[in-house]
């Protein structure tokens, strides 16, 4: 397989995941995947960004979550998220450090 179907091809799954998330189960919290899985979609807009970035594409993390999602990410948090139980956000911290870092 050459580079540029590779490419085509990881593309296609990347909105198809996309599609899934955001169109089919919306639902499902970003705190659930980040805590069973390690990524949610706020990781996935994070690496739309880097991605931008290192292309010398300028791309804030509003400006990357507001293309992944669609709209204004505090628009869809109002209308999909609801609140997270202590033990949620507990296992939150721990998976957020184990898999995204300190943050700096």
């Amino acid at each position: 397989m050459d580079d540029a179907t590779r490419t085509e091809l990881e593309a296609a799954a990347f909105r198809a995941l996309r599609h899934h998330l955001m169109e089919k189960r919306p639902e499902v919290q970003n705190i659930d995947l980040m805590n069973l899985a390690g990524f949610c979609r706020n990781c996935l807009s994070r690496w739309y960004q880097e991605a931008a970035n290192e292309r010398g594409l300028p791309m804030t993390k509003d400006e990357a979550r507001e293309i992944f999602y669609g709209m204004p990410y505090e628009d869809w948090r109002a209308l999909n998220q609801t609140e997270a139980s202590p033990e949620k956000q507990q296992a939150f911290e721990k998976a957020y450090r184990d898999n995204v870092g300190d943050g700096s």
